[in-house]
């Protein structure tokens, strides 16, 4: 059996047309025939996974109800905290540290919604980076084109659920770490509001920026997620206190007189025609005509990068002074750069980030859900430096997040949809609402994917023997 959607295997569980014990053996059996070509985890729990899927299927015989993710493989980015695992952060300095005693808030949330955690996620080293080539665990591969690079950082997550490894993960998002994998693997990707849902037991790298998020194949799948996830945590001090909203039962209320625009100027410009044609594609079938200016937006990503470099620069302090060859050279260079950042830079991107708030709530009085390209080309080559975009040749790395940093730098919901291009690699779309509105865009995103206009298949990589 191929774990394709969420809710269709759990369907399956529970009324016994399938076992969990047999779905977990069969995420199992997949990962252990392509990890070795992807590299997308890091550790596997294999044992406690099936004794889970056991205990699941026990509960089931005895007419319990597990949950409404009963027996659904996941696994999560590897900084989140697994109880017995130590939280490597793809770093090499906290693999020195003991095994967490107690999950993050998230883990335990869809454990407790009958999810079975079968491991852990390759990512960039404390989530900073775009492209997942960790020097300490190797890079993960994109399953489109094992040539190329799965995104970042969250590229662990993302290819896992591309391959078809498991059908749910989660990642985060400090200025694109969700949205860019996702649109490079060709999966759906959704960055919440900020604050919605507990960081608790992650390892933060911008804690002002720092979201957590899930991947999967399908609208409902990430609906029925990001209902589980919600609600209160004082765990994490910028968790909402604001009562959970249930997105599932609104997949099919359509999107009647929603004002949908398309964002131009600096979201139309700096990338390859083809990721500013699927924009278009999504807008048409939308019917949106509408364009929007999002101002200063260039500002926007400047002060985003002075604040994640300050913010990531000073939690990391300790350890860049004490053992700085212990960090992968290349997050070990930017935290240094961000360790010298004047306190008046901080300062100032701080106002201006008020201030671009102020200006994006202001368009939110004239439309509900704005479309932007998540990334200006599709997956670049595993340790391409360079692009040349009209002419002018630029670094691969940073320009990945070009249409997405502006819009975490004020905790927008987003979600990435996938557009698949046959014989071409994927791109993908952003759809931007105001703060709290992600059951708008989970609606939006439910029609196009009914109108074939979003899709997410699993993807069987190409391995040449």
């Amino acid at each position: 059996m191929r774990p394709a959607d969420a809710t269709s295997i759990a369907a399956a569980i529970r009324d016994r047309e399938v076992t969990a014990k047999a779905v977990t053996a069969a995420a199992l059996a997949k990962i252990a025939e392509l990890n070795q070509h992807l590299n997308c985890f890091t550790a596997v729990i294999a044992d406690t996974a099936l004794a889970t899927a056991e205990q699941i299927d026990h509960a089931i015989a005895q007419g319990q109800d597990p949950g409404p993710l009963a027996g659904v493989p996941f696994a999560v980015k590897n900084l989140f905290d697994v109880q017995g695992l130590t939280t490597l952060a793809g770093s090499k300095i906290n693999a020195e540290q003991a095994p967490a005693t107690t999950d993050a808030t998230a883990v335990a949330k869809l454990r407790q919604a009958g999810a079975v955690l079968l491991g852990t996620l390759n990512m960039d080293e404390y989530a900073y980076g775009f492209v997942t080539e960790n020097s300490h665990y190797g890079p993960t591969h994109n399953p489109h084109d094992l040539n190329r690079v799965a995104g970042g950082s969250s590229g662990g997550s993302a290819a896992a659920v591309a391959a078809g490894c498991v059908p749910l993960t989660l990642g985060s998002d400090t200025n694109g770490s969700i949205r860019v994998p996702a649109a490079l693997c060709g999966v759906l990707g959704l960055k919440p509001t900020y604050g919605r849902l507990s960081r608790a037991g992650t390892v933060l790298f911008s804690s002002s920026f720092d979201h957590i998020g899930p991947f999967a194949h399908s609208v409902r799948d990430l609906a029925a997620v990001f209902d589980v996830l919600q609600g209160p945590d004082p765990r994490d001090p910028v968790c909402t206190a604001r009562a959970p909203e249930q997105c599932l039962p609104q997949l099919q209320q359509g999107f009647d007189g929603v004002r949908i625009a398309i964002a131009t100027d600096y979201f139309a410009q700096g990338a390859i025609p083809e990721a500013l044609e699927v924009v278009e594609q999504v807008a048409a079938a939308l019917g949106a005509t509408q364009r929007i200016t999002i101002p200063e937006a260039h500002r926007a990503r400047a002060a985003a990068f002075v604040i994640t470099a300050a913010e990531g620069a000073n939690f990391h302090a300790a350890n860049l002074r004490s053992r700085p060859q212990d960090f992968d050279p290349a997050t070990r260079d930017r935290f240094l750069a961000g360790s010298l950042i004047p306190a008046h830079w901080y300062l100032q991107a701080q106002r201006f980030r008020r201030w671009f708030q102020h200006q994006v709530q202001e368009i939110f009085q004239t439309v509900d859900l704005i479309l932007a390209p998540t990334t200006p080309y599709p997956a670049p080559l595993i340790s391409q430096e360079t692009i040349v975009l009209d002419g002018v040749e630029m670094l691969i790395r940073p320009n990945l997040g070009l249409f997405t940093q502006p819009l975490s730098f004020i905790g927008l919901p987003v979600l990435s949809v996938p557009i698949q291009r046959p014989g071409q690699l994927p791109l993908g779309v952003q759809l931007i609402a105001a703060p709290y509105n992600e059951a708008l865009i989970l609606r939006v995103a439910a029609f196009l994917e009914t109108a074939g206009i979003v899709s997410a298949p699993i993807v069987q990589p190409r391995i040449e023997v």
